[in-house]
């Protein structure tokens, strides 16, 4: 039987099984996003909601990353002119 990790994910603190907690990097991405309204409480609000809906949803599969990828990397068809 294998110890358990102790690693804290952003859902645990919820009870709520999550990703990973987020990295340096991860934090100042978020820190430098667009202004989506000039109210800063509001858009304070937006991100928040944003996080928390990024925060609860699983982590895609390799299998759903290569449906992804495939799709980005598939040839484009063109339109006639």
């Amino acid at each position: 039987m294998s110890a358990p990790t102790n690693a804290v994910t952003a859902g645990d603190v919820r009870g709520i099984p999550s990703r990973p907690a987020l990295s340096e990097a991860e934090q100042a991405r978020r820190a430098a996003r667009p202004v989506r309204d000039p109210d800063p409480r509001r858009n304070a609000a937006y991100w928040a909601r944003i996080d928390a809906c990024v925060d609860v949803a699983p982590a895609f599969s390799p299998e759903q990353r290569a449906v992804i990828r495939a799709q980005f990397h598939a040839p484009q068809a063109r339109e006639a002119a």
